[in-house]
């Protein structure tokens, strides 16, 4: 007996998957001609390397003529101690706005709903003016402090929506056990929100990494540049060595399709682990 397939559902896996190949297009194109010749990319650009076009020379001019490495150690640094913050602290407030009922509990929620809506670059005047006064420009914290500010917003309603779904009898039960408020968050709240937490983290790392405009305008100077911009510069300086462009670019979108597929596994372990009863 021949399965009822929908040509509605056949439609979806269509779009899904000429979606998929618009994605992930560029970025398989870029890292197999970074391995390739300077000919080789402009004869074969779909082609993969062999042993006739097989070349790293590109990786070996970007990392001899930048500082690479710092790059990568700065973006790094930015991108894991803003999203602890953002999780710590989202969770927190989180917890707050959606167990608790106190003055001013709504307009907070509103407050943050249109800390979603409006785009944080609209404020990039104020936010120098600001880090110039703090004596902030030019150091990693600036960045940290603007992209956990960016992130809070979308945070604290992903996971406020996951910890209503608990029950309240677990949290009153516990609390009758007499657990405190601060256990019963962290033994109970947050592991029954690690799908959340997963889903925070793979939506938020995402534009912390790739961001050029607040590491341009707060942290241009040596030493304290991101990936991002460095790679810019990098490639407006060698414009015309595709070798070195499509070497930095690879060294750019590595480390993020790693912390992507490293988040999604958890996030679908998070997902698949159980649920409350």
């Amino acid at each position: 007996m021949r399965p009822n397939i929908k040509p509605g559902r056949i439609a979806v896996h269509i779009a899904l998957i000429l979606y998929t190949i618009l994605a992930i297009g560029p970025i398989f194109l870029i890292i197999i001609n970074a391995f390739k010749t300077r000919r080789a990319i402009f004869s074969d650009p779909l082609g993969f390397p062999d042993a006739r076009t097989f070349t790293t020379i590109g990786f070996d001019q970007v990392f001899a003529k930048s500082d690479f490495g710092l790059y990568f150690v700065n973006s790094l640094t930015v991108t894991l101690v803003s999203l602890g913050l953002i999780i710590l602290i989202g969770a927190m407030a989180a917890w707050a706005l959606t167990e608790y009922r106190f003055t001013g509990n709504t307009i907070i929620a509103l407050y943050l709903a249109i800390g979603i809506m409006v785009p944080i670059r609209l404020g990039s005047v104020s936010i120098l003016r600001m880090m110039v006064d703090l004596n902030l420009v030019n150091t990693l914290t600036a960045l940290i402090l603007i992209y956990v500010a960016q992130g809070l917003p979308l945070a604290i309603l992903i996971l406020g929506e996951f910890i209503q779904q608990i029950p309240k009898d677990l949290r009153d039960a516990a609390r009758c056990d007499g657990v405190s408020e601060y256990r019963i968050f962290g033994s109970i709240i947050l592991p029954l929100i690690t799908p959340a937490i997963a889903t925070v983290a793979v939506f938020t790392m995402v534009p912390i990494w790739n961001d050029l405009w607040f590491p341009l305008i707060l942290a241009p100077g040596d030493g304290k540049q991101t990936v991002t911009l460095g790679v810019q510069q990098f490639i407006g300086q060698y414009v015309t060595d595709w070798n070195a462009v499509l070497a930095s670019l690879t060294l750019a979108i590595a480390p993020i399709l790693i912390l992507y597929l490293l988040f999604s596994r958890y996030l679908v372990r998070g997902l698949t682990s159980g649920a409350v009863k």
